[in-house]
């Protein structure tokens, strides 16, 4: 089967839809520049028709106010299209990129594989899947409290520090870890918190750390100040790049495109916006808003095309859903029965 195919294959047929909003506990208040989360809201979809039953899980985006509740609201306003049938197509023009649309199109990915018996991976035109090295995610704490969790990841081979735009502090949180961990790849995101002489400025003391990658460092909007700064270190869109329409812009500005589900809307659009930059000649990497492993899965499909993965979101949980993905050895892995299985 083509990945053409494979993406067009879909037929609509009725369906019933349930949706609601569970609150994840976290286990520590985690923060990033300009937010402390304590808990995770998400909204959860399940359509069943006479094929089967497929769920999806979306938390939103919050700095887009695109929010649980919101994503409930829109799901409803569409009831009646979506339970006379609709194709994940269809659902690409009904539907805005977003966590509605990320929710609901992972369950019709999970409810097409159960139709036509071949798990979501290969639906998706995916060859093989492997356990993937994921990065563990480290709040933008003081640096003895940075140090502190970095120690409780023994099995981490890749690291990623949340920083806050202070650049002193910055600093000192990222040679904290290098001096902990020598031997871990480290990778920092700014969360928009700088300005382009903040980079400037801060940059020598990342390549002195080994910084692999920088993500988001300047704020949604400021692209273009990156048009001709020549960064020693691989420069990451997050904010910057919501969906598919927004990679082309990216060319000259940043090497790596994050794809998150909830920013573009689901897994059809990701695997697109995947294959676009690899076209275009850029890195990709997958990301989450934090979730259970029911929003894990569907990214780990985008996984096997990725240079990066950062698939860390429910460790930072009090309690997964079961059955869940696996991390071992610094790595991840979702086997299908977590979600798009034929079963």
């Amino acid at each position: 089967m083509s990945t053409a195919e494979a993406m067009t294959m879909s037929t609509a047929v009725p369906m019933q839809m349930e949706v609601g909003i569970e609150r994840l506990r976290l286990r520590n208040p985690f923060r990033i520049s300009g937010y402390t989360f304590t808990e995770v809201p998400v909204a959860v979809v399940t359509v069943e028709s006479e094929r089967g039953r497929g769920r999806g899980e979306a938390a939103g985006v919050y700095y887009l106010k695109d929010t649980p509740e919101g994503i409930v609201e829109t799901l409803e306003r569409h009831r009646s299209i979506i339970e006379s049938g609709i194709t994940r197509q269809q659902l690409l023009e009904l539907l805005p990129p977003g966590g509605a649309r990320n929710a609901l199109d992972c369950a019709l990915w999970d409810l097409e594989a159960k139709h036509v018996g071949v798990p979501v991976w290969r639906l998706a035109g995916v060859d093989i899947v492997a356990p993937c090295v994921t990065t563990f995610t480290l709040s933008a704490d003081g640096p003895p409290a940075v140090v502190s969790a970095a120690e409780a990841l023994p099995h981490a081979k890749a690291l990623k520090l949340k920083l806050d735009g202070d650049l002193q502090m910055d600093k000192e949180r990222v040679r904290a870890v290098r001096r902990l961990r020598p031997d871990a790849w480290i990778g920092v995101d700014a969360n928009q918190g700088y300005s382009l002489e903040k980079l400037k400025a801060i940059m020598p003391s990342f390549v002195e750390a080994g910084v692999k990658l920088v993500e988001q460092p300047l704020p949604r909007g400021r692209e273009a100040d990156l048009e001709g700064f020549k960064s020693p270190i691989p420069l990451a869109a997050d904010e910057s790049v919501q969906g598919l329409a927004d990679v082309r812009g990216l060319r000259g500005r940043f090497q790596v495109v994050n794809i998150k589900l909830d920013k573009c809307g689901g897994l059809t659009e990701a695997l697109a916006m995947a294959r676009e930059a690899r076209r275009l000649g850029m890195q990709v990497m997958v990301g989450n808003m934090v979730g259970t492993s029911l929003a894990m899965a569907p990214a780990f499909v985008v996984a096997q095309l990725c240079d990066y993965v950062d698939l860390d979101g429910p460790v930072f949980l009090a309690e997964d859903r079961h059955p869940s993905i696996t991390y071992q050895d610094g790595s991840v892995y979702c086997a299908s029965n977590v979600w798009g299985d034929v079963m």
